[in-house]
């Protein structure tokens, strides 16, 4: 299991992207819609092979007949960090090894880009919603290959939950995440050409 996107939920898309740019200092390049979801992106390219997402649910979609991933049906305040996205190379037998609750996989598609993600039944992942949501890409394509490089790598991905501990033991080694004891919630350092920033 590798670290593969992080992702940063709003009530809007709008809100979502200029929480990232106004705390970064770049420019988020246009992604897509996700139609099983009703949701829709914009990324940002991170060296390492990994990205950020800014999501939300798109006004435009029709209500899907699913609950939303990451938890959107219940957002709700300012946009945040909310997420972060490990990729494993056989989805089955990874939820095989974690707790109830991580989801089952569903297969999705956006462009070219095809893969299969567990997606909780209620859309929210265990650990207040801080466990890793799991994906297993499918084919070569991925979405950091066809981004634009804007400098920036993420330095520390800091998950805070009040049961940090058990978190941490559940998934073992996975850098650069660590994990502290605190309200639930996280943290990104990123690395940009203007120094490093902290993505909430």
């Amino acid at each position: 299991m590798e670290l593969d996107h992080i992702a940063v939920a709003g009530a809007t898309l709008e809100e979502a992207t200029a929480h990232v740019e106004d705390a970064l200092g770049v420019s988020l390049q246009a992604g897509g819609k996700h139609e099983a979801f009703g949701t829709h992106n914009r990324l940002l390219g991170l060296k390492d092979g990994l990205y950020l997402e800014a999501i939300a649910i798109d006004p435009d979609a029709p209500r899907p007949d699913r609950t939303r991933w990451f938890d959107l049906d219940r957002f709700e305040g300012a946009p945040r960090l909310t997420n972060w996205i490990c990729r494993v190379p056989d989805i089955e037998a990874s939820l095989s090894v974690f707790p109830d609750g991580v989801g089952s996989p569903i297969d999705l598609a956006r462009g070219a880009l095809r893969w299969r993600m567990a997606v909780p039944p209620n859309g929210r992942l265990p650990f207040d919603n801080l466990f890793p949501a799991l994906i297993q890409w499918q084919g070569d394509l991925h979405p950091a290959r066809m981004l634009e490089d804007h400098g920036c790598r993420l330095k520390r991905l800091v998950v805070y939950h009040p049961d940090a501990l058990r978190l941490a033991e559940q998934l073992g080694p996975l850098d650069p995440v660590v994990f502290d004891t605190g309200p639930a919630s996280m943290q990104a350092e990123i690395e940009t050409p203007q120094g490093v920033r902290i993505l909430r």
